[in-house]
């Protein structure tokens, strides 16, 4: 049995971020990689933990240097995973859990076709809400956008839902509860092949 990568996606308002924090609660062999973000801290958020907030010149010199994994813009700020992070917990046996939105995913999942050890390890789930009607309630209860701010992550969901099918699993939210239950089904099985 190998180190696990199992990669979350879906769109923004979904409930990755709950599912993924009582992954990481649960499963102790299971770490977080941090990602690179260009956008402003939200106010309960800390550098390093929640993320690496870099300005736009040194996001730019990682890419150019190849430092990230994946790299993507959404709403107009950039966020990356750094590619030594992600290798170096694999190599030493360590499972990883990636949070990432579609693009990113799916650059990943570019990235794991042509790298066996990646394409060994990852295990991807997209989750998704049954209608873009679910995901706008599920946003505006979060209460962290304003309506022009939810109209635009209800656009690029519109888009992003239709690439579900590129994912190894697709799981259509419910409760948080048993959004979290699947997942974890889902990576009890990837550490068990």
């Amino acid at each position: 049995m190998g180190a696990v990568l199992l990669m979350l996606s879906g769109p923004s308002g979904v409930g990755k971020t709950t599912v993924a924090s009582r992954l990481l609660r649960e499963n102790v062999d299971l770490s977080r990689v941090v990602t690179c973000t260009t956008r402003t801290p939200r106010e309960s958020e800390k550098d390093g933990v929640h993320y690496h907030f870099l300005d736009e010149k040194g996001f730019q010199r990682r890419i150019e240097v190849g430092e990230f994994l994946e790299h993507a813009v959404v709403y107009g700020k950039c966020y990356g995973t750094l590619k030594e992070d992600v290798l170096s917990l694999l190599e030493s046996g360590g499972d990883v859990l990636l949070v990432n939105d579609v693009q990113g995913a799916l650059a990943v999942h570019g990235l794991a076709a042509t790298d066996e050890r990646l394409g060994q390890a990852l295990v991807s789930v997209y989750i998704v809400t049954d209608t873009v009607s679910e995901l706008r309630a599920r946003l505006e209860q979060r209460g962290q956008d304003g309506p022009e701010t939810i109209a635009e992550r209800l656009q690029v969901a519109d888009k992003e839902m239709s690439r579900a099918e590129e994912f190894d699993h697709v799981l259509v939210s419910s409760t948080m509860e048993n959004d979290w239950r699947q997942v974890q089904a889902i990576y009890d099985q990837a550490r068990s092949e």
